[in-house]
């Protein structure tokens, strides 16, 4: 199949397509004559399991490193499980982060009970002096 068919089939775009395989999470295909990229089943199953892998919210190093062990098939699944234990306190410490932010947020929101003035806003006064806990947390924000 063609990289449109098999973004239809694993429900993605073209470009997460490419990108895996730009990143080695996924294979590159075959050729054909014209140039166009030949996928086969296997692609698609890969793909759908690196997908459901985001979806817990794996990252890609974790993947690779659970793409690396089913690629060597007789092995016991010790590591795997190790890389999901670790994955699983790496949940539990962005959980305690969430309760932490979510603290601050309510916090922040009760300064400021009624509308007002910016210049007056419990909120932005909040915000302009407030002192954050420790190093910057590692969000989509940076």
């Amino acid at each position: 199949m063609k990289i449109g068919a098999l973004a239809r089939a694993a429900r993605c775009s073209t470009e997460t397509i490419r990108f895996y395989e730009k990143a080695g999470l996924l294979p590159a295909p075959a050729r054909s004559e014209s140039n166009y990229r030949q996928y086969g089943p296997a692609h698609l199953e890969r793909l759908r399991f690196i997908r459901n892998c985001r979806g817990l919210d794996m990252a890609h190093d974790e993947i690779r490193a659970l793409l690396g062990m089913i690629d060597r098939p007789a092995r016991d699944c010790g590591a795997i499980n190790q890389l999901l234990d670790e994955h699983i306190a790496h949940v539990d410490v962005r959980l305690r982060e969430l309760r932490d932010l979510q603290r601050q947020l309510v916090g922040l929101r009760e300064q400021c009970r009624a509308e007002q003035a910016v210049d007056a806003c419990g909120i932005v006064q909040g915000l302009a002096r407030m002192e954050m806990d420790g190093p910057a947390r590692g969000t989509h924000l940076g």
